[in-house]
């Protein structure tokens, strides 16, 4: 099996080939040794099948960050038959520096020129076949959201693995200074057997650049008299340019870059795009805000009405599946285990699965067309000003998914203070877990108003994290944040395809959590509210309201029953378990706002007043202990994630004692 890997800048429709080429075929995982998202797919053409990974997007190759390093790694060490380059066709100035690169390695590169529509809309015309004498690669145009090339790029990946075994690409001349350093350095690095993978030239540079990621392969190979001969010419070399060395490679690619250009682009009038006329809107310094926050609101709403009917239909499945199960099983506790425990408590979390879904539909729909990049750039000025900086925005942003993937995409962030601020900060947005909870008391509580309710939620968890960056910034990490630097890529017509995989994607997540943390959850707290009195006993005997009993009190002051307060524990594992909680205490398998059972029964303990204060605390304690692993893991410290978890609870308590408190001060008691 032949194996590509596609590599490019953020933006440049990376994900849309993927999805063209590989189609339903994907997997996603983690990249070995690191919890960083690994996509690979597949797909046959002329008989051969081609193995596809998807590499994290990527600026360049020098590996400051763990996405350069991983996708550079793959690159070097894991040798795929072709290297699949999606490059911007509008912004290619920018997009051939990480082409250099590429070609720099030795890798057999196949250069996929995307957006050529848009290139065109802006008056540019590029000399393909220029551009492929000059790169010494193959280059196919594309408009990969239209479908256009794709069967183009098919072919010219198939002769690339199958008429290439070693491209002799173009190759920079440096001058002749450092050419005689790279060629001398060559001679040494041939000698050396461990490095024989590596191309020799590309290893030279890398050693004059003063890559440490390199300098540890020479050493690690045995070959440190190399390292001593390179840091001997580097010094010369310095000396001679009057130039940092890692500065001066970097400005001679951006020179061929250029000269590249001069001959094969021709750039036309600039023309006033659709995209400039959005951007005057939706950027705009006053009303930007304003229209994210109706963005997101409307969000929301869609999530609410339109996964009505959906939610009904799982009702229904599970209330029969359930039914099924009383009437079949004849041994008392295995039909209590199966019927209240198992199908009670999944069915109670899983009835919420058409709003997950949904609402990674909406977020894909406004990341595909390129408008969750304006909004990282409307809330830079507003996050710089409370201690927040720009690259924090995108991490926030995905905390509204799930929190975990969201504190692994600090790593973009370079300063120390800045990054742990972002992760501490960010289990206050409102993950899509919360989201059942939400959906309950919202729907049996504030009918007719649940999105309004529920976006209340979301503006709260956005709120207070401004409130504790601002803290944090002023009290224990001193200092201003760096600035945010970002390209703004053009607006798209979002495909239904994408945005589905998109979705999916996501919402497997929460698909594969119900089959196993939260499955196991459900069962234990079946086994704790049954026993020791067995089926059919009274609750109020349980281990679970012994239990519940004696954390009561603490809870007491909020107006909430020891069912609430257990349920809160259960839901340190994972929040859907709050929900499922209250399927299995009531043995009910159809946990929704509609339920009459259990609307009587929350509405026996609850006041909407309490309830809104219970969703609050929801929304603010500790989300998971996935994330608290997590936590541990970036931040590589006990005590910044005791920290987290101790704010965290501390805040969820006063939060919703003041929400009570005001609330019944003006009498919504």
């Amino acid at each position: 099996m032949a194996k590509i890997a596609l590599a490019g800048n953020p933006n440049v429709g990376k994900t849309v080939i993927f999805n063209e080429l590989t189609g339903s075929r994907q997997h996603v995982g983690n990249w070995p040794g690191v919890t960083v998202e690994k996509k690979s797919g597949k797909y046959a053409h002329r008989g051969i099948e081609i193995e596809v990974v998807d590499l994290p997007g990527t600026y360049s190759l020098s590996p400051y960050s763990i996405d350069e390093k991983v996708a550079r790694d793959y690159i070097v060490e894991e040798k795929p038959d072709a290297v699949v380059n999606i490059v911007d066709a509008s912004n290619i100035e920018r997009n051939l520096y990480l082409t250099v690169q590429l070609l720099e390695t030795g890798a057999n590169v196949v250069v996929a020129l995307n957006m050529m529509d848009e290139a065109e809309s802006k008056g540019m015309k590029i000399d393909i076949e220029r551009l492929s004498d000059i790169l010494k690669a193959p280059v196919v145009p594309m408009v990969a959201v239209k479908g256009k090339g794709i069967g183009e790029l098919k072919d010219a990946i198939y002769e690339e693995i199958t008429g290439h075994k070693e491209h002799r690409h173009m190759t920079i001349g440096y001058g002749k200074e450092v050419e005689r350093a790279i060629v001398s350095l060559e001679e040494d690095i041939e000698r050396c057997p461990s490095l024989g993978k590596y191309r020799r030239r590309w290893v030279a540079i890398k050693l004059l650049e003063g890559d440490k990621e390199v300098l540890k392969k020479v050493k690690d190979a045995g070959c440190e008299y190399i390292l001593k001969k390179a840091d001997y010419i580097k010094k010369e070399l310095g000396k001679k340019l009057n130039d940092d060395l890692e500065t001066y490679f970097a400005d001679k690619r951006y020179e061929f870059v250029d000269d590249v250009l001069g001959v094969v682009l021709v750039k036309g009038k600039r023309v006033w795009t659709f995209s400039d006329m959005l951007d005057k809107v939706l950027t705009h310094k006053i009303f930007g805000i304003p229209i994210f926050l109706a963005m997101m609101w409307a969000a929301f709403q869609f999530t609410f009405a339109v996964a009505v009917p959906f939610m009904d239909a799982i009702d229904l499945f599970f209330g029969w599946f359930g039914d099924v199960a009383r009437a079949s099983i004849t041994d008392p506790a295995l039909r209590s285990l199966v019927a209240e425990g198992i199908i009670g408590g999944l069915g109670s979390v899983l009835i919420f699965l058409p709003n997950i879904f949904l609402l990674f539909f909406a977020l894909s729909l406004m990341e595909d067309s390129g408008y969750l990049s304006r909004a990282a750039f409307v809330m830079d000025k507003a996050m710089y000003r409370i201690g927040l900086q720009g690259k924090s925005f995108v991490p926030m942003l995905l905390g509204f998914g799930c929190n975990v993937p969201a504190i692994m995409a600090t790593r973009t962030i370079e300063d120390r203070k800045d990054r742990l601020i972002t992760i501490l900060v960010n289990p206050l947005m409102s993950c899509s877990a919360r989201l059942p909870v939400y959906i309950l008391f919202a729907g049996a509580f504030f009918v007719g108003i649940e999105g309004s309710v529920i976006f209340s939620m979301y503006l709260m968890g956005i709120l207070l994290a401004i409130i504790m960056a601002v803290l944090l910034r002023k009290f224990l990490f001193r200092g201003k944040p760096s600035p945010l630097i970002m390209e703004m890529p053009p607006y798209r017509m979002p495909t239904l395809k994408s945005s589905a995989i998109h979705m999916w994607e996501k919402g497997s997540m929460f698909l594969k959590k119900a089959g196993t943390i939260i499955f196991a959850g459900v069962v234990i707290i079946w086994f704790l509210s049954t026993y020791p009195g067995g089926p059919g006993s009274n609750i109020e005997t349980s281990y679970v309201a012994m239990i519940g009993q004696w954390i009561q009190p603490i809870f007491a002051p909020l107006g909430w029953d020891w069912k609430a307060a257990i349920a809160l524990v259960f839901g340190f594992v994972a929040k859907e378990i709050v929900v499922g909680a209250y399927g299995t205490f009531y043995g009910i398998s159809n946990v929704n706002e509609e339920n009459a059972t259990l609307r009587g029964e929350l509405h026996n303990t609850f006041t909407p007043l309490s309830a809104y204060a219970y969703m609050a605390f929801v929304l603010i304690y500790v989300p998971c202990l996935a994330t608290i692993a997590t936590i541990k893991s970036e931040t590589g410290s006990w005590k910044w994630t005791l920290f987290a978890v101790g704010y965290m609870v501390a805040l969820a308590y006063i939060v919703a004692l003041v929400i009570t408190a005001v609330g019944h001060l003006l009498g919504f008691a």
